[in-house]
């Protein structure tokens, strides 16, 4: 691991991504990063979660959940808020939670 800031952030995504294997695409994405946290659906219809690790790579997959996201997603908006220096992973994987 590198000496690089450990961040956590908070995100909402809005659009056509619920029922188009979202929340697979991100855990898939989050691992490949080396990030842990966690995704579901809201009952609103849009996807919520958490990203932790190394301030670059959450940065990246940042990037990804604003404009790639999963093949038949259309995202319309994403929102990241109460980013913030941690020490360590408060979670172990990145899980997707129903």
């Amino acid at each position: 691991m590198s000496n690089e800031d450990l961040i956590s952030v908070d995100y909402e995504i809005f659009g056509r991504v619920q029922g188009v294997f979202f929340r697979k695409y991100t855990q898939a994405e989050g691992k490949k990063l080396g990030l842990v946290g966690w995704v579901q659906n809201t009952s609103a219809g849009t996807v919520q979660g958490q990203l932790q690790g190394p301030r670059s790579k959450v940065k990246e997959m940042q990037e990804w959940l604003k404009s790639t996201g999963s093949p038949k997603s259309h995202i319309t908006k994403a929102e990241f808020k109460n980013e913030k220096s941690i020490d360590s992973l408060e979670h172990s994987s990145f899980n997707i939670v129903k």
